[in-house]
């Protein structure tokens, strides 16, 4: 049976001022308590790049929930790798860089699943 889901996509300017306009964004579309911190994470990674917009993308299906920042500038390995993208992978059950090098993803799952492991 093919899960049901929905997609929100919306430029924020690469400012960090609108880190607190991602995270609530977030929060208004996403019941995860950890989504509005791992979005804050991948809005301030991209940031870091000197791309002019951030790119937010949020995906859900099922039980799943997928958030995607990206820019125009491709990141270096630190901006990937770095301090944020361990809080990324340690609240998210599955994350990495875009395909194109420019920006970063997170899964996170209900709680229910996480405890299923």
């Amino acid at each position: 049976m093919p899960e049901s889901g929905h997609t929100w996509r919306r430029e924020f300017k690469a400012h960090p001022a609108e880190a607190d306009s991602v995270r609530r964004w977030v929060a208004c579309r996403l019941e995860h308590t950890d989504a509005p911190q791992v979005a804050n994470e991948l809005f301030i990674s991209v940031l870091s790049t000197g791309s002019p917009v951030v790119e937010m993308t949020l995906s859900t299906a099922g039980s799943r929930a997928r958030m995607t920042a990206a820019g125009s500038v491709e990141m270096r390995a630190l901006q990937c790798y770095g301090p944020g993208f361990r809080i990324i992978s340690g609240l998210s059950a599955l994350s990495g860089v875009n395909t194109d090098g420019q920006g970063l993803w997170a899964q996170l799952e209900t709680e229910s699943e996480r405890t299923e492991r």
